[in-house]
């Protein structure tokens, strides 16, 4: 990831119900950043690239306690998977 795309973000799986058909489960995390992220499946990319690309500039979420996470599912209501997304702070060069 370029240092001008913005702040290096993970995903972590909280939470899975019934079957995922890509495997995930509650643990699995992934770095998310301006390509797709190895192992996840697309669609749970993108539903979480909205607001990681958020994140990743410095946004935040009105409903969201911590300012440097969100709370996204995929878009599977009968099996869904739900990440966190937690920015990780800038680490200034110099």
């Amino acid at each position: 990831m370029s240092e001008e795309f913005g702040s290096k973000l993970t995903a972590r799986v909280i939470s899975q119900k019934g079957i995922c058909s890509a495997g995930h489960k509650v643990g699995d995390e992934f770095i998310v950043s301006d390509l797709t992220c190895k192992g996840m499946c697309a669609w749970a990319f993108y539903s979480l690239f909205p607001f990681a690309s958020v994140l990743m500039y410095g946004g935040k979420f009105p409903w969201e306690r911590d300012p440097n996470k969100c709370t996204v599912a995929c878009p599977d209501p009968a099996n869904p998977v739900v990440f966190q997304l937690t920015r990780e702070p800038k680490v200034k060069q110099g």
